[in-house]
């Protein structure tokens, strides 16, 4: 949705001013954000990290309000890293630490190595892998269908617009495309939020991967611009889903102590596949080769299904580990 909002605003503001007002008009909500930054509660682990237990706790017990069946936090003791080894092994005696032994073993562990090196660990190697693959097969076709509305239902295109579109179309007919395949964002968000706590993270994958290979396929044969268009707009939502449950499912298969590095590395090894997405696939089509690009999206989302099969976690109504 926000993607049709801007693909129409850069369409008025272009047509009446140059590119310098549009990336200056761009960068307005930026700034505006800014604002919010002092209402964004503190992490409680950070504050943990840094002895301020109580002020952890606080925000904790905000968390517990905030849900729609409102509990009381458990019974125990929140310990800082930062407490001396005695002090600590006295507190559980007294206490049960709101922490689980486990997760707080694997926490220790990792205190001494990099997070980077704890993403290539024996337990977290598989993990790592997978998520990257799946990451990267996820961009590349999210940014490929973004692309092909463009390429497809473009009337200026060097293979000529018979192979894809019969009828001679305006120039304005690229805008009305992209803005309506834009639209697919919304069913897409919607579709991830019915399915991933109803049948779970991996199943959602399964699904939602399926659909977009059928929506897919048949434009690698001839079809007209209507039904291009039908058949973008759905495998756009089902790629907008995909990355939806991705980033939900994502920092749950990682311990605390290396999640927002393990999640950060894996989104950056997709945004590599962004980048190689106009170079590889893409660059197909604009030589004529729109079946050999079908194709190839069709093998990355395949791809990125069978790592979602191999996940080794669901996740699926239990707590982050």
């Amino acid at each position: 949705m926000g993607r049709c909002i801007r693909q129409l605003w850069k369409k008025i503001v272009l047509s009446r001013l140059s590119w310098r007002w549009l990336l200056a008009f761009s960068s307005f909500p930026s700034f505006i954000l800014l604002l919010f930054y002092s209402l964004a509660p503190e992490s409680p682990r950070y504050l943990c990290v840094k002895g301020n237990t109580t002020d952890a706790h606080r925000i904790l017990e905000k968390i517990t309000q905030l849900k729609k069946k409102k509990k009381k936090l458990p019974s125990g003791l929140l310990v800082s890293t930062i407490t001396d080894r005695q002090e600590e092994e006295f507190a559980l005696k007294e206490e049960v630490p709101l922490l689980s032994s486990t997760r707080k073993n694997t926490e220790e562990k990792t205190n001494f190595q990099s997070p980077v090196f704890m993403l290539f660990s024996s337990n977290l190697t598989r993990t790592t892998l997978l998520l990257w693959t799946f990451y990267f097969g996820n961009v590349f076709s999210y940014y490929g269908i973004i692309l092909l509305t463009s390429e497809l239902s473009s009337s200026e295109s060097k293979c000529g617009s018979t192979m894809w579109h019969p009828e001679n179309l305006q120039d304005a007919s690229l805008y009305i495309d992209v803005f309506i395949t834009s639209l697919a964002e919304l069913p897409g968000l919607l579709l991830s939020a019915i399915l991933v706590d109803r049948i779970g993270r991996k199943l959602s994958f399964i699904i939602i991967l399926t659909l977009a290979c059928i929506f897919l396929l048949p434009l690698a044969f001839h079809q007209s611009a209507t039904l291009t268009t039908a058949l973008l707009f759905g495998a756009r939502m089902c790629a907008m889903g995909s990355i939806t449950v991705a980033y939900i499912y994502g920092p749950e298969i990682y311990p605390t102590s290396v999640r927002t590095t393990g999640i950060g590395v894996a989104g950056a090894v997709g945004r590599i596949g962004g980048m190689i997405c106009p170079l590889v696939a893409v660059g197909l089509v604009t030589s004529c080769h729109q079946t050999a690009a079908i194709i190839l999206f069709e093998v990355v989302i395949v791809l990125s299904a069978i790592c979602a099969f191999l996940f080794p976690y669901q996740n699926q109504g239990t707590g982050i580990n």
